[in-house]
């Protein structure tokens, strides 16, 4: 049974995509760790890397080559200062060397050992191999970009390892109606059941250490977004909307901080379509941050990184003011472990299963977190779960020039949306009347997703991104 944490499945990298950015990212760490394991790093003269399938076809639009080149450098997407990232990649366009990680200088177009192959292995859509040449010998490793920052190599059976650490839960966890069954029998919430099962793997100071970090760079993000004004890079001449928005809501008011500009949030007017407003603002400006190669959480994929925030911060400056950090943590539990479900059971990547297994899993990571925090039995927050992914079944990935810019910044609003209509239907449901199991959904994804045509899945070869001209960008 594979046991995966809450901060496996959010955690703190660069925009704009999970699986084309984090990704190749760590895989580029650890083909890093295997050359120095074998004592090739010292005499590598040349690194050669080779994208496949989703990673080739909207590679570019998706940052892939640089972060390639960040990982190979020796760069942490966690910790690397934001605006180090221009100055280290320029110098290698400019150089064309690369300083591998950290430690010697190489020779590396970008160019020309980059190399974008259209075609597909067999394994997974998203197929990175990485080639290192020495005086006499190479090397090779391929590995899967298999989406919210996952990486694994060809073999799964080698690849549990990643998860050794983690296989001795109290509460293993594969389907929901096994989660249920916990909760049930145990008489705890989800949030409960899950963080028993975090403190198996660390200490309690160190879980409500990460998991405030988490929400302080989610709420950062937020924060960053709304102050941001401009174009995003890429080309297709995207404005920044949650600058606009945030100021037409909020005006020009006085606050150092993010926690003092909740305060002020807190004093504004609230009617319907402000909310709507707030809740959309919130989810345009995590996205356009993660459009720039700005600092944001997976949640469970960059693409789908605004929902969850927007939804956590609805709840904190519209729904509850009397919420405290508790809160926060409950809120985070709920939303990873629902989320690691559907990565067990269906898919969390747009290469894999469209924007369904994006927007539609974040949606309903949110619609449950919210509906326990507001006081859902676990019943109705698995409900609302099934809600929220039950109405977005299908959704294809069709991200325009390959950018996550459009439509992708949008529908982190209508996920967000849609994620809080869900828990409030979940929350007015008797468990006894509901027809549609969560396990179901899951299932009827996973269908849908291998049933969809590979042109709606991340490959930039169908929907919108064939429909608009970027010409009339």
């Amino acid at each position: 049974m594979e046991c995966i944490s809450v901060f496996d499945m959010l955690k703190i990298g660069i925009g704009p995509s999970s699986s084309h950015t984090l990704g190749p990212w760590r895989a580029a760490e650890i083909f890093l760790s295997e050359i120095r394991e074998r004592n090739i790093l010292d005499f590598s003269q040349r690194i050669q890397v080779d994208l496949f399938g989703s990673l080739s076809l909207t590679g570019i639009g998706h940052a892939t080559d640089l972060a390639v080149m960040l990982g190979l450098s020796g760069a942490d997407p966690e910790h690397i200062p934001v605006e180090s990232i221009d100055v280290i990649i320029t110098a290698i366009k400019n150089k064309k060397e690369l300083f591998l990680n950290n430690q010697r200088i190489i020779s590396f177009n970008p160019e020309t050992d980059i190399v974008f192959n259209k075609n597909f292995l067999p394994f997974h859509a998203n197929g990175i191999r990485f080639t290192a040449y020495t005086a006499d010998q190479t090397y090779e490793s391929t590995f899967y970009s298999i989406g919210g920052g996952f990486v694994i190599k060809e073999n799964q059976d080698n690849n549990k390892a990643n998860f050794a650490a983690k296989r001795d839960f109290p509460y293993p966890i594969d389907k929901a109606d096994e989660l249920l069954n916990y909760c049930l029998t145990q008489n705890k919430k989800i949030s409960e059941i899950v963080y028993q099962n975090e403190l198996s793997l660390r200490s309690a100071e160190e879980v409500d250490k990460e998991l405030i970090r988490v929400w302080e760079t989610m709420l950062e993000c937020i924060y960053i977004g709304c102050h941001t004004e401009g174009v995003l890079p890429g080309g297709l001449n995207v404005r920044r909307r949650a600058y606009d928005m945030h100021k037409n809501l909020i005006g020009v008011l006085p606050y150092d901080n993010p926690v003092s500009w909740i305060g002020v949030i807190r004093k504004t007017e609230v009617k319907f379509r402000q909310i709507l407003k707030w809740v959309s603002c919130f989810a345009l400006a995590v996205n356009e941050v993660n459009a720039s190669l700005g600092r944001v959480v997976t949640a469970p994929t960059n693409g789908s990184a605004g929902v969850i925030p927007a939804v956590l911060m609805y709840y904190l400056v519209i729904e509850n003011h009397n919420a405290t950090r508790e809160q926060v943590k409950q809120f985070l539990l709920v939303a990873g472990e629902i989320g690691s479900i559907f990565k067990k059971g269906a898919t969390i990547s747009a290469a894999m299963g469209g924007c369904q297994a994006e927007i539609g899993v974040s949606s309903a990571m949110a619609a449950a977190a919210l509906c326990e925090v507001m006081g859902g039995t676990p019943e109705q927050v698995l409900i609302a779960a099934e809600i929220a992914m039950e109405h977005h079944l299908g959704l294809t990935c069709d991200p325009i020039g390959g950018l996550v810019q459009i439509p992708c910044i949008e529908r982190n609003t209508m996920g967000a949306i849609k994620a809080i209509n869900a828990a409030e239907l979940a929350l007015e449901t008797d468990p006894k009347n509901a027809k549609v199991p969560l396990d179901k959904v899951v299932n009827t994804m996973w269908q849908t997703a291998q049933d969809m045509n590979n042109k709606y899945k991340e490959t930039s070869e169908g929907g919108l991104a064939v429909a608009v001209n970027l010409a009339d960008c």
